[in-house]
Parts: structure tokens; C-alpha cells; sequence
């Protein structure tokens, strides 16, 4: 039996859907092995949290409540989820997949002198034994590992079935004090910088239309956008297009940005780089249009199309529009 212990991420006084696929994989990964699922939830004020965190499967919930921690901060974050670790002994942590969790989980491993997989997309348990599978070489093969000792798993976002909350559900909730040194203490966040978001977030997306190099510019990035619009999606971008400054960074797709896994993902003038295609490996239909016919992402695709991408897209999204009655 190893004991299990689940990071429930909150944002706005409730679990994120990260939080939900992690504790859905624990719980998962838990009843397998016959053990105990555990969560730890960080925040200034953790009633809510713990109880949501019971709903959504976890046996027991170590809170970290701490008015210092009324706003995200890795060091400070980290720091709270080492105690609960100390105080749970787990054997397995899992870890959202989100952006907080990226920052979290080595540092955590770190400090627990565990050992750690990111972008764990599937779990099983075989004779007792865990193995964990993550994408290699960009997500042209499946890898899968065993851990000797303790683990810390980074999951790979939109890759594990979320839990559903069970009303009336009972657990456990045991307190951790935290203890910050003056130095992290006196940490303060002196200025956040938000950009709104248009629509919906890259990694919740089911629809996601993203543009490459071959867009040519910041224009072509509006014909994009309105597609997106009309089909109730997001737009991305390749990490060129984000260099070039066409479109802001925050839409990069890949390797060094945001992972995602919608039902369809329309690339236009990208062509396939294994960075760019180590972000999508979780996307079901990749429908792609570039012009040169021997562009990776061809491979990739389940269909392309060959051609200036400005003598298809008017058609498509006109079409579009009227099979949407738009």
C-alpha cells in the first residue's frame, strides 16, 4: 500500500479544475492500491477548500492556513506544501498541471529529496506496482516508469478525468502550521500585472485555431481571432509567431508554453516543430494548412491541407458560418 497525497490548487476561494483532475487521478490511483487519498490546500483561509477537497474524493486534507498566504507565491507555496508533506509521509504526490504546479513540483521534489515524472498523462496500477506514462522525443513516443521510493508527479493538464463533488461526503481535515522565516516573510508582491483574457483559456479550450510564421504578421492574426469567435474557441500561437511579437506570449503553444488538449486544433502556417508539437500531443483532431507539403506538422495532422493559407481560410470560415447558421 503507498500512501497518496493530492496538491489541490485554488484560485478565487475555490479548487481549479486542475485541482479536480489531480484529486480525480489520486482517487483513482488510491482505491487501486487499497490506500488512503490525502489532499493539502493552501490558502489564508481553508474551511471551504477542505470540505470542497472532501467532496471531490480525499479521504483527508491537510490545511495550510495562513493569512500570509492570500496570494499566490511560489517560495511561500512551496514552503506549505513541504509541511503537509512532512505531516502526511506520503509515498506518490501528485501535482496540478497547471502553471503553479510547474513551479512547484521540483522544487517540492527538492526539498523532499524525492524523486519526480512531469506531464504524467496516464496512470496504472499493475501486480502493486505504479507506472507512469509521459510523452518522449515531443510526443512521437510513450514512455513508461516505475519509482523506486518517494515521487513527486507532475500531471499533464486535461489528460486525467476530473472529480465530480459527492454532496455529504466526510473526511478528515488536520491542520499544519507553517513556519516562515523572517526573510520570506517579509516577501511582498509589489506589483501584478493581469492582461483580460478575451473568451476562453487556452487550456480549457475544446476548439483551439492557432497560427505560425506562415500567418506572415499581426494581421493575419485577426482573421484567427474571428474564426475562434464564431466557432467558440481560443486563439494560439507558435513560439515564433509569440517572438516575433506578432501576438502576445501568453498564447504560446509547446514546449516552453501552455500544454493543451482540445477536441479540435486547427494549425495555420505552423510548421510542426517537435517543440510546438509536444504541446498538442493531447489535441484529438489536428486539422492543419500550410503551404509547404513536407511541414512536420503534416504528420501530425489527422487532416491537411496544402495551400496559402489566405485562399482557404475565407472559404472555410464562410462555410463554417453557415453549418453554424452564423
Amino acid at each position: 500500500m503507498q500512501n497518496v497525497l493530492v496538491y489541490a490548487g485554488a484560485d478565487q476561494g475555490a479548487l481549479t479544475k486542475s485541482a479536480r483532475e489531480a484529486l480525480g487521478a489520486g482517487r483513482r490511483l488510491a482505491d487501486a492500491l487499497g490506500a488512503t487519498l490525502a489532499a493539502v490546500v493552501v490558502a489564508a483561509d481553508t474551511d471551504a477548500l477542505a470540505q470542497e477537497a472532501i467532496a471531490c474524493g480525499a479521504d483527508r486534507v491537510y490545511a495550510v492556513a495562513n493569512p500570509i498566504l492570500s496570494e499566490y507565491q511560489p517560495d511561500l507555496w512551496v514552503a506549505a506544501l513541504e509541511a503537509a508533506a512532512r505531516a502526511a509521509s506520503p509515498d506518490v504526490v501528485l501535482i496540478t498541471g497547471d502553471t503553479a504546479g510547474k513551479e512547484l513540483a521540483p522544487r517540492l521534489a527538492f526539498r523532499l529529496r524525492a524523486g519526480i515524472l512531469t506531464e504524467v498523462s496516464a496512470v496504472a496500477v499493475e501486480g502493486g506496482t505504479v507506472r507512469w506514462t509521459r510523452p518522449v522525443y515531443g510526443g512521437k513516443a510513450m514512455a513508461v516508469y516505475t519509482a523506486k521510493g518517494p515521487v513527486v508527479i507532475g500531471l499533464r493538464a486535461r489528460m486525467h478525468d476530473p472529480a465530480a463533488p459527492a454532496e455529504g461526503r466526510r473526511g478528515e481535515v488536520v491542520r499544519v502550521e507553517l513556519s516562515v522565516s523572517p526573510e520570506l516573510a517579509a516577501t511582498r508582491i509589489v506589483e501584478k500585472i493581469q492582461q483580460a483574457l478575451g473568451g476562453v483559456r487556452l487550456e480549457d479550450a475544446r476548439i483551439i485555431v492557432a497560427g505560425g510564421r506562415g500567418i506572415g504578421g499581426p494581421e493575419g492574426f485577426k482573421d484567427l481571432e474571428a474564426l475562434a469567435r464564431d466557432l467558440g474557441g481560443a486563439v494560439g500561437a507558435s513560439r515564433a509567431a509569440c517572438d516575433a511579437g506578432w501576438v502576445s506570449a501568453s498564447l504560446q503553444i509547446g514546449q516552453t508554453g501552455a500544454t493543451v488538449a482540445p477536441d479540435l486544433y486547427i494549425a495555420i502556417g505552423i510548421s510542426g516543430a517537435s517543440q510546438h508539437l509536444a504541446g498538442i500531443t493531447g489535441a484529438k483532431t489536428v486539422i492543419a494548412i500550410n503551404k509547404d507539403p513536407d511541414a512536420p506538422i503534416f504528420k501530425r495532422a489527422t487532416l491537411g491541407v496544402v495551400a496559402d493559407y489566405k485562399t482557404v481560410l475565407p472559404h472555410l470560415h464562410a462555410e463554417l458560418k453557415r453549418i453554424l447558421g452564423k
